[in-house]
């Protein structure tokens, strides 16, 4: 490969791994060009998937900052899955590929700037895609909505229901009261006003007290003479 060839396929990867939210090795050794074709059909838009030289690749992972990250994974046959979708549907389409065609070994990785070896990117291929949790996170959206509305739809009737509940309750209270009022009334009021006129006011009241007094001594006199 000629000098000026070399320079543009450094630059192009350099360019793919700052662009892509992640980037998986492989080894393909022993994949016929019709099963590589097959995987790339498999990733469909998530991912690109592309044989490389480990001499260039190191060269534009040390020019794309990532030279750590794919330290000791550059070595015999590589191919790279530049991640340009949905990770976790990438690291599933891989994953499911090697399952049926055990030639393809995935090596390591780095994701979103973080080194990632084979077992987290298996763990990363079991979660839920990006699709599934959006749809998920609707449904429970939705499903809160629901019964905000439904609670904001009961709430005159519990308010409805409060109200007779009160009302009954003060009617109630209303009617324990009222013969202890009649009662008070009855035995303390209305005795004490007749014992007062009995016996006070009574007395006072009689006409003609002196009169019969004077024809009391009158009489006497006429006795004594």
């Amino acid at each position: 490969m000629a000098r000026a060839e070399k320079v543009a396929a450094v630059a192009e990867l350099t360019e793919r791994f700052q662009s892509s939210s992640g980037a998986v090795l492989a080894e393909y050794r022993g994949l016929t060009v019709a099963q590589l074709a097959e995987l790339r059909h498999s990733l469909g838009e998530q991912a690109s998937f592309s044989v490389v030289k480990n001499t260039l690749t190191k060269l534009a992972a040390a020019e794309a900052g990532i030279a750590a990250e794919l330290e000791g994974l550059l070595s015999g046959p590589s191919a790279i899955a530049f991640v340009k979708g949905d990770v976790v549907e990438a690291a599933k389409g891989l994953r499911d590929f090697a399952k049926v065609n055990p030639a393809l070994v995935i090596k390591g990785g780095v994701i979103d700037g973080k080194a990632m070896s084979p077992s987290e990117i298996e763990r990363l291929a079991d979660l839920e895609s990006r699709e599934v949790l959006l749809a998920m996170l609707a449904g429970a959206m939705k499903a809160s909505m629901t019964n905000a509305a439904a609670a904001l739809n009961a709430l005159p009737v519990q308010m409805a229901q409060l109200a007779g509940a009160l009302q009954a309750k003060l009617a109630a209270e209303g009617g324990a009261t009222a013969p202890a009022d009649t009662a008070e009334s009855g035995t303390d009021t209305a005795p004490a006003d007749t014992a007062e006129s009995g016996t006070d006011t009574a007395p006072a009241d009689t006409p003609n007290d002196e009169p019969a007094a004077a024809a009391a001594a009158d009489e006497n006199a006429s006795t004594e003479e």
